[in-house]
């Protein structure tokens, strides 16, 4: 059963009123609850009565009154109560079709649901909605909304999703956008497919929904070595990514002189690839769309940058830095910058390549533990390995605490196998310095 309160928090208004674990919530305001959203909405007004079924069977209605907003204090089962809607699409560049067999099952599934977009900050595709879903987003006014947009050509987005339905998005992004619905768009690119003049058109078709549509990002689409039965698709070369580049800025120049921001971001990997030095953090505005890899490696050299002072100059320490080839430079020049600062400090920087997806996958994020315990083992000279939280995924089976990598390993296995102590640090660089003070010992 849907809606079983599983926490009620001490202190709280729903521990007040006598709610308790393993009761269910059936309606607020006589409106029945059939996801998080729906409780979300309903329980945010100052005056409501929930109905309430006790384990027993007893209905309880409950009046509460309260602030606007004021949380009850109660948690249900499931990030959003009720299944995830999953992709009905077969995208040509579909990461998921690209996994080989034997992982574990919950990384196969694919999902489409708006929920998801504005609770976690998943993409959508708008493909997997009914009109009453679009209604539903505006009476609650979701906002915003993450979009997986990819072209605004209605022909090559049927084929691209391999979906018949996919071709209208720009018109239900338009729908939202009258309502004032904010959105984040997002285009992975393929070489000979929806790059070039058809990747212009799409930035300036989503342009003229600004400032509802107010950010887009590009990447570049990845390939492992699993695409057996899948079409045949390139990865972006050098000319090619520097073309791309190009193109993209003269956009931005536009955009920059008409509202004062360039409106749409490469991923880093363009600028890596192409040989381009990467933009300043002002062009990151915030780093808002850091998830996609755009601008990770300005915020990450900054952050190295401007934690340089605190670097406690009276210890030494040892370490050991691991990454994937694409940031390896990045990450091997933040060492030599540290190192520089404090010479009692030793640090080595490994590369990781990619054998488990194949060496064209190169970010750190889908590197898997049977590769770093291969690559390093008996190579290891430091006590600590440090390892990005990115390269961890935390599935919603797993309790909080779990952070596991993409073949299953833990971290209790990696520290097994290489005796060494992991710590775990963010991928955007901003604790390690400090994590490097905190493990550091004093000098004698």
């Amino acid at each position: 059963m849907k809606n079983v309160i599983k926490e009620v928090l001490p202190d709280s208004i729903a521990e007040e009123v006598g709610i308790e674990v393993n009761d269910v919530l059936i309606s607020i305001n006589d409106n029945i609850i059939d996801d998080i959203i729906d409780y979300r909405f309903l329980s945010a007004d100052e005056e409501i009565v929930l109905q309430i079924e006790k384990p027993n069977g007893e209905i309880w209605d409950i009046e509460i009154e309260k602030d606007y907003g004021e949380e009850l204090g109660i948690e249900f089962g499931g990030g959003i109560m009720d299944k995830a809607k999953s992709c009905s699409n077969k995208c040509m560049f579909c990461f998921i079709d690209q996994l080989p067999k034997g992982m574990r099952d919950t990384l196969y599934f694919k999902d489409d649901d708006s929920r998801l977009s504005f609770l976690q900050g998943n993409f959508v595709t708008l493909t997997n909605m009914k009109e009453e879903d679009i209604d539903r987003i505006i009476r609650y006014r979701i906002s915003p909304i993450n979009i997986s947009v990819h072209t605004t050509n209605p022909e090559l987005r049927v084929r691209m999703l391999k979906n018949r339905f996919a071709g209208n998005v720009l018109e239900r992004m338009q729908r939202l956008s009258d309502e004032g619905i904010q959105m984040h768009a997002q285009i992975v690119c393929i070489p000979d497919v929806n790059d070039g003049e058809e990747l212009k058109r799409t930035i300036e078709d989503l342009y003229k929904l600004y400032p509802q549509v107010n950010n887009v990002a590009v990447v570049p689409i990845g390939i492992t070595k699993f695409r057996e039965g899948l079409e045949k698709v390139n990865t972006f070369t050098k000319e090619g990514s520097k073309y791309t580049i190009d193109m993209v800025k003269e956009l931005q120049s536009k955009f920059y002189n008409e509202v004062g921001e360039p409106f749409v971001r490469l991923s880093d990997e363009f600028y890596i690839v192409a040989g381009e030095e990467i933009p300043d953090a002002e062009f990151y505005n915030g780093f808002t769309q850091i998830e996609d890899g755009v601008g990770v490696t300005r915020c990450f050299r900054d952050a190295i940058e401007s934690d340089l002072d605190i670097l406690d100059l009276n210890k030494k320490g040892s370490y050991t830095m691991i990454t994937g080839a694409l940031a390896y430079d990045e990450v091997k020049s933040a060492a030599e910058k540290i190192v520089k600062k404090n010479p009692k400090i030793h640090i080595d920087v490994f590369k990781i390549i990619n054998n488990f997806f194949g060496n064209t996958i190169t970010v750190n994020g889908l590197l898997t533990g049977g590769d770093i315990i291969e690559q390093l083992k008996g190579k290891i000279r430091t006590p600590y390995l440090f390892m990005a939280d990115n390269m961890f995924r935390r599935g919603y089976e797993l309790a909080p605490q779990d952070s596991i990598m993409l073949d299953d390993l833990t971290i209790d296995d990696i520290e097994k196998a290489l005796d060494v102590k992991v710590i775990v640090c963010d991928y955007t660089g901003e604790d390690l310095i400090s994590l490097i003070n905190e493990y550091n010992q004093e000098e004698i």
